[in-house]
């Protein structure tokens, strides 16, 4: 990369709130992190067939670098896994109340339903995020990061998105993932320690 160029990264999302938040902490120099909505396209649709988040988001990360002609790519595979609950919804996350891929209202009103009658001390849960970079040449940069705290009673907060609004973490006390900014979020959210790692291997 010679002086001065910028390098754009397509990252494998269409949720806003995903790209900011990736934005603002993986700030690297020379390089751009873009939709295909910027690239002028439209949505690529990946199924994602793995069984952990590693392998959906490795799907994705490759397919967007392959269909943009090499350009780099980045993807994550994220979700809440919540102890009592064995685990889910774990990879189907983000269509836990099933559908195909269900609301953000949705599937908090299935978490509820399913947690009604579990106590506050059996409540513990964790967001877990995997990313992968595919650079221009199909070199694959791999990290991960994770959040520990609690399922709420009911939702609160207005920021975030997914299932902020009833997610207590343990580094806020008193306050949902949903009541934080965004700088407060990247601070201590899986995406954001999977996003420091990832940086810190990117710049070594």
């Amino acid at each position: 990369m010679s002086a001065g160029e910028v390098l754009r990264v397509v990252v494998a999302t269409g949720n806003r709130g995903k790209l900011e938040e990736i934005r603002s902490a993986l700030a690297i120099p020379g390089r751009e992190f873009v939709t295909v909505a910027d690239l002028g396209a439209a949505p690529l649709e990946v199924e994602e067939t793995g069984t952990t988040f590693l392998e959906n988001a490795r799907l994705k990360a490759y397919a967007y670098h392959e269909a943009f002609g090499g350009l780099a790519a980045l993807a994550d595979d994220s979700g809440l896994e919540v102890d009592v609950l064995g685990g889910a919804p774990g990879v189907i996350s983000a269509h836990y109340a099933g559908g195909g891929r269900s609301n953000d209202a949705e599937n908090n009103a299935k978490l509820m339903t399913e947690m009604q009658e579990v106590p506050a001390e059996r409540r513990e849960a964790r967001f877990r995020s995997v990313v992968v970079f595919v650079d221009e040449e199909g070199n694959e940069t791999v990290a991960d990061g994770s959040c520990e705290g609690r399922i709420g009673f009911e939702p609160r907060g207005d920021g975030g998105f997914g299932y902020d609004p009833l997610f207590w973490p343990q580094a806020t006390p008193g306050r949902t993932m949903a009541e934080l900014s965004l700088e407060e979020k990247n601070a201590i959210s899986h995406r954001g320690a999977a996003l420091r790692a990832l940086r810190e291997k990117l710049e070594r």
